[in-house]
């Protein structure tokens, strides 16, 4: 069974709903109708109810649902909501209510009063556009700081990680974490590997240096961030600083980190800064034959997944399913 199979039969266990804010586009319209026939989640579109069936043409969309931002009715309890949000940093209730007028941010209310479970935006608006609102609204989860992304790496014929299946982040946001945040994604990582996939997390956090065996300014970054994260999830199985042999060969990690719990058998792998781990991911996509799903987000107190602009309806169909299983853990 594939990674995203399994994705697809965890999201049916419990149906979830999940907005998506685009309904004008063909591949999103496609994937809300497959979604919704499969069980995967309650779909809810929202925009305008005309130009989202006009769009639809043969689509089948009588399994989904469709608010049209204009006539729903909590439309200003929405701008309310949001204005309280918002008032401190000067909106006004008009531009409250003209602000929801915008799919993405009356569904990130909707979420905010428990009428959805997750969003799923990004085929045609930017991170920004699709972030922005989920942090004005949402926020991070209790405890965290940062918002991250990650990668779930399927590698076939892998013998490391768990069977052949990896976390990596954070490959998609963050430029160059400090050590604070740093600990931040690997705190997130390890949450997303128990809760999506159901694996105990074994982190590693990646340098070019093992357990000292050089000493500078971005290695010490990466032994100050396994501290921090250490400090605050003392029951994670974390360790570093270490190169990526000591993490995944078990003969590797005898001879740089005998004494390591997590050396040569890490299945979370946390890249010192986006270079390396935008980098990594696409050596192991392109070298290894890898599967990648992502980036998905991560850190925020509800899913809120970003989609590549270049994503095909069955890319949308995979995020969907990952976000309702986010959504019930």
């Amino acid at each position: 069974m594939s990674f995203i199979d399994e994705m697809k039969q965890k999201a049916k266990l419990s149906k979830k709903k999940i907005v998506l804010p685009e309904g004008t586009d063909l591949r999103v319209l496609t994937a809300a109708s497959v979604a919704a026939a499969e069980g995967l989640a309650e779909i809810i579109l929202v925009g305008s109810k005309e130009e989202i069936l006009k769009a639809a043409g043969n689509i089948d969309l009588s399994q989904v649902t469709i608010i049209d931002v204009e006539a729903a009715e909590k439309r200003e309890e929405y701008a309310q909501g949001f204005y309280e949000l918002r008032k401190s940093k000067g909106l006004t209730i008009e531009e409250a209510r003209e602000t929801l007028k915008d799919p993405v941010y009356f569904g990130n209310m909707m979420i905010k009063h428990n009428d959805a479970d997750g969003l799923v935006s990004g085929a045609i608006h930017s991170t920004a556009d699709t972030l922005r609102p989920a942090l004005q609204i949402i926020k991070t989860a209790t405890g965290t700081s940062l918002v991250s992304s990650f990668f779930i790496m399927v590698i076939p014929d892998c013998e490391y990680g768990e069977d052949g299946v990896f976390l990596f982040s954070d490959c998609g946001l963050n430029e160059n974490p400090n050590a604070e945040q740093l600990s931040e994604i690997a705190i997130s990582s390890a949450h997303t590997m128990q809760n999506l996939l159901g694996v105990t997390p074994i982190v590693a956090m990646l340098s070019y240096s093992t357990y000292g065996s050089a000493n500078s300014v971005l290695t010490q970054k990466v032994v100050q961030a396994t501290a921090l994260a250490k400090q605050k999830a003392p029951t994670l199985l974390i360790d570093g600083e270490m190169q990526v042999d000591a993490a995944l060969v078990a003969s590797t990690a005898k001879l740089k980190a005998p004494n390591s719990t997590v050396a040569g058998k890490a299945n979370v792998l946390i890249f010192p800064d986006l270079n390396a781990g935008n980098i990594g991911y696409k050596l192991v996509e392109r070298l290894a034959k890898a599967q990648a799903y992502g980036p998905v987000t991560q850190g925020l107190a509800k899913p809120i997944n970003d989609l590549s602009r270049g994503c095909k309806a069955e890319d949308i169909i995979g995020v969907i399913a990952m976000t309702a299983v986010q959504a019930q853990a």
